[in-house]
C-alpha cells in the first residue's frame, strides 16, 4: 500500500453498517441500515456510497478492514450450524456441568444458557492423554469410525473436537479430524488444540463448540464478500478486526471466526486509546453506544484493559457466570442492551424498563416508519429534540416524529399518566442510569475510580447521551472524536496488524526448563509471524511475550511479562521477582515460602499501527456561527429550552455554551446547560462540565 492509496473500514452493527474511507487528509463516512437477511448487501451499499462521495475507484483503495457482529448474533440468537462435539470417553457432559457454581446464589429459579451442542450430539471416543500430553490410552479409531453414521443421520454441518489435555499434544485430535475428513471432506471441523489450546476443559470445549457453531455461516459470508469485492475491482488486502484489538487475514478469520465475536467494540476501544494518547489523558473511560448495545471500557496508560475469557449470551444481564465462556484474546469491556433501538416498556410493577431487546434495523424504532410499533430510545431522543428528523444518519433514514410521539404515549405515557415528552424523558433517564450503573460496577470490579476519568464518547447514539451520563458519573470532561458516529470503523484504521498465540505448558520455577520454553516460544513466534506477514509483508514487527503464573495450589493466574530474548536457566529468579512484583501490585503482599508456577504462555506479533493523517489536520483559528436553534428538553429543568444548533465542521475555535446541539452527518452532540464545548487537538470536540 502506498501513501496515495485510500483505506476503507466497514463495521456491521445490529442496526447500522458504518463505513469510513480515508484518502490523504480527507475522511468520508456513511451509515446505511444493516441488511439482516443479506449483510453483505449493506456492506456493498455503504462502500459504494462512500466511494461515490470521495470520487474514487476500487483500484485506488489500498486496504480494506472489516468488523462484524454476525458471529455474536448467531451465538445469541442460536442461529448457527447444527454442531456435534467429539470428546474423550467419560467427559461428554463437561460443557453442561460447566463450573457447577451458582452465579445467582439466592435465585431458586436460576437458569443458564443451554450448551450449543445438546447431549445427543456429544459423542465420546476412546482415548486418554495425561497433563503432559503423553498417551495413557491410545486413540480407538474404530470408535471414531462408529460416528460416521451419526454424522449422516443428524445432518451435522460442523464438528467440534475437544479431547482431554489436547492442548499439550494435538496428535489425537488431528487424527480424529483426518479420519472424518476422509469421508466428509466438506464438513467444517474445529479442533480445541487449534482454537483454544489452554487448560480448563469446560472453557476450552465451550470455545471450540462456539467456533464450530458459527464457522459455516461466517466462512460463507466472508468468502462471498471477498469474491464480490474482487469482482467490483478491489484488489487490496482484506483484513478482519479481532476481539483483541488487532487485524488478521481472511484465511485466519475463516478458520477461527470466534476471534471476531467482539470485533466492532474492539475497534471503538482502539480509537479511544489513540484519542487518549493524542490528548495526553492517561485515565479514560470509553463509551460506545450504537443502535443495539452500549459498551464501556476502562483505558489506563493508553491501553484498554484486556482479558483472556469473556462471556456471550448471558442469561442474566451484567451477571458474570450466566453466559457461555469464550476463551480468546479480547478487550475487556462491559456491554449492555442499551442502544438507539432498545425497546422501552412498563413492567408489572409500573417501572419504565429499557432493553435488552432491540428493534434492530428491521422494523427499527417506531420513528423509522417501517412497521415498528414499540417505542425505543431513538424515539425518545427524537421527541426530546436531540435529533433532526431530516438529517438522521446523514439523511439516509427519514424519521417520523409523530410516530415516535404516538408510540411513547401509547406504551409509556398512558400506563403512567404522562404526556409524550415526559415519557421520552423517563426512557432517556432510565437508559442513562442503566449505563451509569454498568460503568460503576465495572470500575469497582477492576478496582478503578470511575470519577477520576475523562469520557471518550462515540457511536451514533453516544454523543446524544454522553453529557448526561457524565453528570451521573460525576465526570468533568467528555471528548467526542472526529467521525464519532462511525467511531468503531475509524478505530479499525488505527489498529495494528497483529496476532496472539497461546499455549498451556505447565512448568514450575523451581524446575524451570529454559530450552523447553524457548522451543515453545519459537513455535508460537513462527505461527504468529506467518499470519501477520499476510497483511504486513514488509513491516517491522514487534513481539510481546507473557506468562500466566500463580502460586502452587492456587486456582487463578496473573499475567507476568517475559524478557524479550531467549530464556536461560538463570531467568527463573527474574521471573520469580517479576511475578512477586505483579502479585504485590494486585494484592498488596506476596505469600512467603510459596513456589510460583507457569501454566500458560502467550506471544503476540504486531506491525506498527498506521497513523492518521486526518487526525493531524489543524483546526480553524476563527470562530464559527450557529446555523439556527431547536427546542431541546433540558433534563435538569425538566422543560424544553431553546438550544443553538451548530455544524461541527464550521465550529472553528468557537467556545459553545450549553444548551446547544452540534450536528454532523452521522451523529449529534448534545451540550446541556452547564457544559461548554470547543474543538481541541486532532479535531476532537471537548465538552467541559462547569
Amino acid at each position: 500500500m502506498t501513501s496515495s492509496q485510500a483505506r476503507l473500514a466497514v463495521d456491521i452493527g445490529g442496526t447500522f453498517t458504518d463505513v469510513v474511507l480515508e484518502h490523504g487528509d480527507r475522511q468520508f463516512t456513511t451509515k446505511v441500515l444493516t441488511t439482516q437477511s443479506a449483510p453483505e448487501q449493506g456492506v456493498l451499499d455503504g462502500i459504494a456510497k462512500a466511494m461515490a462521495e470521495a470520487g474514487l475507484q476500487p483500484a485506488q483503495v489500498g486496504l480494506l478492514i472489516h468488523g462484524t457482529t454476525l458471529a455474536t448474533n448467531a451465538l445469541i440468537e442460536r442461529k448457527g450450524a447444527k454442531t456435534a462435539l467429539i470428546t474423550t470417553d467419560g467427559h461428554r457432559d463437561a460443557v453442561e456441568m460447566a463450573l457447577e457454581n451458582r452465579f445467582e446464589q439466592y435465585d431458586i429459579n436460576i437458569d443458564r444458557p443451554a450448551p450449543l451442542v445438546p447431549r445427543y450430539l456429544r459423542w465420546p471416543v476412546g482415548e486418554r492423554l495425561n497433563v503432559h500430553g503423553q498417551p495413557l490410552v491410545p486413540l480407538d479409531e474404530a470408535s471414531v469410525a462408529a460416528l460416521f453414521p451419526l454424522i449422516e443421520k443428524h445432518e451435522i454441518e460442523a464438528l467440534a473436537v475437544g479431547l482431554l489435555h489436547a492442548y499439550a499434544n494435538p496428535a489425537h485430535e488431528e487424527r480424529v479430524r483426518d479420519l472424518i475428513q476422509a469421508s466428509f471432506p466438506s464438513l467444517a471441523i474445529s479442533l480445541s488444540s487449534e482454537v483454544a489450546p489452554e487448560i480448563r476443559e469446560y472453557e476450552r470445549q465451550s470455545t471450540t463448540c462456539a467456533n464450530a457453531y458459527v464457522q459455516p455461516r461466517m466462512a460463507g459470508y466472508l468468502t462471498a464478500l471477498d469474491q464480490q469485492l474482487k469482482a467490483q475491482g478491489f484488489a487490496c488486502p482484506f483484513l478482519l478486526m479481532t476481539s483483541g484489538g488487532g487485524l488478521t487475514d481472511l484465511a485466519t478469520a475463516v478458520k477461527f471466526p470466534i476471534r471476531l465475536v467482539e470485533s466492532g467494540p474492539a475497534g471503538g476501544a482502539i480509537l479511544a486509546a489513540r484519542i487518549a494518547e493524542e490528548l495526553g489523558l492517561d485515565r479514560v473511560v470509553s463509551y460506545d453506544m450504537g443502535g443495539t448495545t452500549a459498551k464501556i471500557c476502562l483505558i489506563d496508560d493508553y491501553q484498554p484493559l484486556s482479558t483472556r475469557t469473556f462471556e456471550v449470551a448471558r442469561a442474566y444481564r451484567n451477571l458474570k457466570g450466566s453466559g457461555l465462556p469464550v476463551k480468546i484474546p479480547a478487550i475487556e469491556m462491559v456491554e449492555i442492551g442499551a442502544g438507539g433501538g432498545s425497546i422501552a416498556s412498563v413492567d408489572a410493577l409500573g417501572r419504565v424498563a429499557v432493553g435488552p431487546e432491540s428493534a434492530g434495523s428491521q422494523p427499527g424504532p417506531a420513528c423509522y416508519n417501517q412497521g415498528g410499533e414499540r417505542a425505543a430510545v431513538t424515539d425518545a431522543d427524537l421527541v426530546l429534540g436531540k435529533i433532526d428528523p431530516a438529517a438522521f444518519a446523514g439523511g439516509s433514514v427519514a424519521l417520523a416524529p409523530e410516530m415516535a410521539s404516538e408510540a411513547l404515549q401509547r406504551t409509556i405515557g398512558q400506563p403512567l399518566g404522562m404526556d409524550a415528552p415526559l415519557a421520552a424523558f423517563a426512557v432517556a433517564e432510565i437508559v442513562d442510569e442503566n449505563m451509569a450503573n454498568a460503568a460503576r460496577v465495572h470500575a469497582v470490579e477492576w478496582g478503578k475510580d470511575i470519577a477520576a476519568r475523562a469520557m471518550i464518547a462515540f457511536g451514533g447514539a453516544a454523543p446524544l447521551h454522553a453529557a448526561r451520563l457524565a453528570e451521573k458519573l460525576n465526570l468533568s470532561q467528555v471528548i467526542v472524536p472526529a467521525g464519532a458516529g462511525v467511531g468503531s470503523a475509524v478505530g479499525f484504521l488505527r489498529a495494528p496488524i497483529s496476532y496472539e498465540v497461546v499455549r498451556s505448558r505447565y512448568m514450575r520455577l523451581d524446575g524451570f526448563d529454559a530450552a523447553l520454553a524457548n522451543d515453545l516460544l519459537a513455535t508460537m513466534r513462527a505461527e504468529a509471524t506467518a499470519i501477520v506477514r499476510q497483511g504486513a509483508p514488509d513491516a517491522e514487527l514487534s513481539e510481546t511475550r507473557m506468562a500466566f503464573m500463580r502460586y502452587v495450589g492456587q486456582g487463578h493466574e496473573i499475567t507476568v511479562p517475559l524478557p524479550a530474548r531467549d530464556l536461560t536457566p538463570d531467568d527463573s529468579d527474574i521471573l520469580r521477582a517479576a511475578f512477586e512484583d505483579t502479585y504485590r501490585a494486585l494484592y498488596g503482599q506476596t505469600v512467603p515460602g510459596q513456589k510460583p508456577e507457569i501454566l500458560t504462555w502467550t506471544l503476540t506479533i504486531a506491525s506498527p499501527a498506521v497513523p492518521s493523517q486526518v487526525a493531524a489536520t489543524e483546526a480553524s483559528t476563527t470562530p464559527g456561527e450557529p446555523i439556527g436553534s431547536r427546542r431541546l428538553f433540558d433534563s435538569n429543568a425538566q422543560a424544553f429550552v431553546e438550544a443553538d444548533v451548530w455544524r461541527r465542521e464550521s465550529l472553528g475555535n468557537a467556545l459553545v455554551q450549553g444548551p446547544a446541539l452540534i450536528v454532523e452527518d452521522q451523529t449529534t452532540t448534545v451540550v446541556p446547560d452547564g457544559f461548554t464545548a470547543q474543538v481541541g487537538r486532532g479535531g476532537a470536540l471537548i465538552l467541559t462540565r462547569g
